[in-house]
């Protein structure tokens, strides 16, 4: 009897050591977890996206949306912000402005950027005046228009154009860096097509002998001049989440 009572406590006492084993395991799994979870937290970093056009809003959060560290916010999540006049000489001293500006006001990273087309003959017009070539506040059709009527009889070989994209990333203190990107193409004679938005119906691709407009969004989101500087973007932006 002395010794079937021995062999049991001995039972008990390997089964109690088993199961305190397996719950400092658990605990540490949990904890390792946790932890994992706690360093994805502070590595992450807010960034506004410093644009009122919700079609290129759109656009940026579907190529950004594979970024990691990274939570993206719009100019709603931010009331009273300034306007900011954009009286740059170019599409890079735009983004930077606006970036650094909100990214103060905010005091938090931001992205802006500036783009819109170059069409050569033209000398670089309509350049950073793009979304007011018509006259302030003019829509996608008065500016369409108004191209369309300055290249009336050129020939097409001479209708060179390109879209070019300028994005900068600022922190409340100081500028992080500034990226460009550019697609080539041709301007139709008429418009064409139904996605897109801005220039998006008189800009040819040879490549893929469509407009932006007629290409499907997950196309033009590869091969446009924003998905260009937006994959710069990504690029370099993940190692300052990081370290930052």
């Amino acid at each position: 009897m002395e010794l079937w009572r021995l062999q049991k406590s001995k039972r008990s006492h390997w089964k109690l050591l088993i199961e305190r084993k397996l719950e400092v395991w658990r605990l540490g799994d949990f904890r390792k977890q946790n932890m994992t979870s706690f360093i994805n937290v502070i590595h992450t970093k807010t960034l506004l996206i410093a644009t009122q056009n919700k079609k290129k809003r759109k656009e940026i959060l579907e190529i950004l949306k594979d970024a990691s560290g990274i939570l993206l916010k719009g100019i709603e999540d931010f009331p009273f912000l300034p306007e900011i006049e954009e009286d740059g000489n170019s599409f890079m001293e735009n983004a930077i402005k606006k970036a650094a500006i909100l990214a103060k006001v905010c005091n938090t990273w931001a992205i802006a950027d500036d783009s819109g087309l170059e069409i050569d003959i033209l000398n670089g017009r309509p350049g950073v005046y793009s979304s007011r070539y018509a006259g302030q506040n003019a829509t996608d059709e008065k500016n369409i228009k108004k191209i369309l009527s300055e290249l009336i009889g050129v020939p097409k070989e001479v209708r060179t154009a390109k879209f070019v994209c300028s994005i900068a990333l600022a922190n409340p203190y100081h500028l992080l860096f500034v990226v460009e990107g550019r697609c080539e193409g041709l301007i139709t004679e008429e418009p064409k097509g139904n996605n897109g938005f801005g220039y998006d119906p008189i800009f040819f691709v040879p490549e893929y002998n469509q407009t932006f407009a007629e290409l499907s969004p997950s196309i033009k989101n590869r091969i446009s001049h924003r998905a260009k500087a937006l994959e710069q973007f990504k690029e370099r932006i993940i190692p300052l989440v990081q370290r930052f």
